[in-house]
């Protein structure tokens, strides 16, 4: 379900963006979901923080986790399929992988783990296409812009199990998007002026989806699924959410993508998988 939820948030987020500017689109992203959590919060009855030091680590994941991934994501989905921005989102478990072996000393890059790795990065290679890292376009930076947010949300990652591991999930991803509702509005202010809000109703529709499902819901799941497999079966939602992504731009956008990109993809998910079985017994 967390899979399905996530894919299907790539076509609403590009079916947004065909009325609404990139940092709209974030911003309705971020404030609506902020919203949500912070009901779930109070009917919950959960203690808020007040500590400057984990309010700053709420801003801090917010600016790492949903602004700079949710702006350039969005922005490269102007100029890259659907189908295409979910192979390269699922880079985030490959450098998710990099990171922790980086900053932690318990999550060491053993042999296994290094040849998942390296399948991820040529799956990826492919599926954009090895010759077209001998040209450099609009595409190219698209490319470049979605791959630099799945190095943000390593970022992230790691930025939360140093800073907000002792606090209940749901409150964390609330602060976090407080944070980054924060940072975001003032952009879109001077970016894109004051967000419409007369607008159609599918649009309407895919903000409500990308807002409260595929973010506000899909954090309450995430955590849910967590607690029940454990952090080495989640990172196979990874597997699940490129076929769904690319059956739905198919459907709703008439989109196409090329041989190599699903020859890429099912490298990758050698690589995921490989990374799954070395995550699970190391």
């Amino acid at each position: 379900m967390l899979g399905v939820i996530w894919g299907a948030s790539f076509v609403s987020i590009r079916i947004a963006l065909d009325t609404i500017p990139v940092m709209t689109s974030v911003f309705h992203r971020v404030f609506w979901a902020m919203l949500a959590l912070w009901f779930v919060v109070f009917f919950r009855k959960l203690p808020v923080p007040r500590s400057p030091r984990v309010w700053f680590a709420f801003g801090a994941m917010g600016l790492l986790n949903n602004a700079i991934p949710f702006s350039l994501m969005a922005w490269g989905q102007l100029y890259i399929e659907t189908g295409l921005t979910s192979i390269l989102n699922a880079m985030t478990a490959i450098f998710g992988v990099i990171t922790a072996a980086l900053f932690f000393r318990d999550e060491r890059l053993t042999r296994s783990r290094a040849v998942g790795v390296g399948l991820g990065f040529l799956g990826v290679a492919i599926a954009i296409g090895i010759r077209n890292f001998a040209s450099f376009d609009l595409q190219s930076a698209a490319q470049l812009a979605i791959i630099t947010g799945t190095i943000s949300y390593a970022l992230a990652g790691a930025w939360a199990r140093v800073t907000l591991s002792d606090l209940s999930p749901v409150v964390a991803a609330a602060g976090m998007l407080t944070g980054s509702t924060v940072l975001i509005l003032p952009v879109t202010l001077m970016v894109d002026g004051v967000p419409r809000l007369d607008l159609p109703l599918i649009t309407w529709t895919a903000i409500g989806y990308y807002a409260l499902i595929a973010t506000a819901g899909a954090y309450l799941l995430y955590y849910r699924v967590l607690a029940m497999a454990g952090a080495g079966n989640l990172m196979l939602v990874t597997l699940i959410i490129p076929p769904v992504a690319i059956a739905l731009g198919a459907v709703l956008r008439d989109e196409a993508l090329p041989p190599q990109a699903f020859l890429g993809f099912a490298i990758l998910a050698l690589g995921l998988l490989i990374l799954n079985r070395s995550g699970t017994r190391d």
